[in-house]
């Protein structure tokens, strides 16, 4: 039987935290996680169990007298403000050891998925490589975190990266502006600065969370080599040293810092994990201290 996507203990921290954003939606409920307990016109959807500083006017006291533990009553306010995670599933997501950036960047997806669903959000899975790919919406609390997680189990990489024509499909596919949280290595054959451009220019506030394996940043080999493009195809000849090795790494951290930028002068926030970081790590650690989550 395979290993769950994300195992039951670090789903149950996860439920303490909310996906974060800064702009000002017109129209929509949102802009800083405003509660969504008890009020007029309010549905409820889950529960959820209780946290240091959440509000007690919202715990389901009926189930505390049976179970004798604290669970919060979530409702659903409409509209709001859609959570939309580009999850990149190109062949380069295959560098490195094994699957472990993929699967790095499926966990990652999955655990923001969860926060998202435990705080009623609206989610939206969408993959790409060369265009836009499968796709899976969900929403309406943690019940329904086993579609996204079985969803998320089941992809497979493959496949070229164009960014442009992923932008371009994108902007006509989600109107509606919103969250959009991409998770690449932001390695194409095209580059990705414009199409990023133009995506948070038609309204949408970008998390861009670049993961990379060890190789993509520090390749290993040295001596004369013929390197293959995985995507591509293309090959190409190279004498590597040393030197080449440190000339490379400092481009690759230029390229980052160039993103990083990018993200802030959009009003957009950039993280960059190494996939032999954990998502534990990832999640309570550099994603909760640029309250991407808090």
């Amino acid at each position: 039987m395979p290993a769950p996507l994300l195992d039951r203990e670090f789903l149950e921290r996860l439920e303490r935290l909310t996906i974060h954003w800064t702009k000002s939606f017109a129209g929509l409920v949102g802009g800083h996680n405003t509660s969504r307990f008890a009020g007029a016109g309010q549905e409820f959807l889950d529960h959820r169990h209780f946290h240091h500083g959440d509000d007690f006017r919202a715990i389901n006291w009926r189930a505390y007298m049976r179970l004798e533990k604290l669970f919060l009553k979530m409702f659903q306010i409409e509209p709001r403000v859609p959570v939309r995670i580009l999850i990149d599933t190109s062949s380069s997501m295959t560098t490195g050891a094994g699957t472990e950036k993929f699967d790095f960047a499926r966990k990652l997806a999955g655990a923001l998925s969860y926060v998202g669903l435990v705080r009623l959000e609206a989610i939206q899975l969408q993959t790409f490589a060369e265009t836009l790919k499968e796709s899976l919406s969900c929403g309406g609390g943690r019940h329904r975190f086993a579609p996204a997680a079985e969803f998320l189990s089941g992809l497979k990489p493959g496949g070229n990266t164009r960014f442009f024509s992923v932008a371009r499909e994108f902007a006509q596919a989600y109107p509606q502006r919103g969250i959009l949280i991409l998770i690449s290595d932001f390695l194409g054959e095209d580059e990705c600065e414009r199409p990023l451009r133009y995506l948070a220019d038609c309204g949408h506030e970008l998390l861009l969370l670049h993961v990379w394996a060890e190789e993509d940043r520090t390749p290993p080999w040295s001596g004369e080599l013929e390197v293959e493009d995985i995507e591509t195809g293309a090959t190409l000849q190279l004498s590597f040293e040393e030197d080449a090795r440190r000339l490379y790494t400092e481009r690759f951290d230029a390229y980052a810092r160039g993103l990083r930028e990018l993200a802030i002068h959009k009003g957009g926030r950039y993280l960059g994990f190494s996939s032999r970081t954990s998502v534990e790590e990832a999640v309570f650690g550099p994603l909760s201290q640029i309250q991407a989550v808090y």
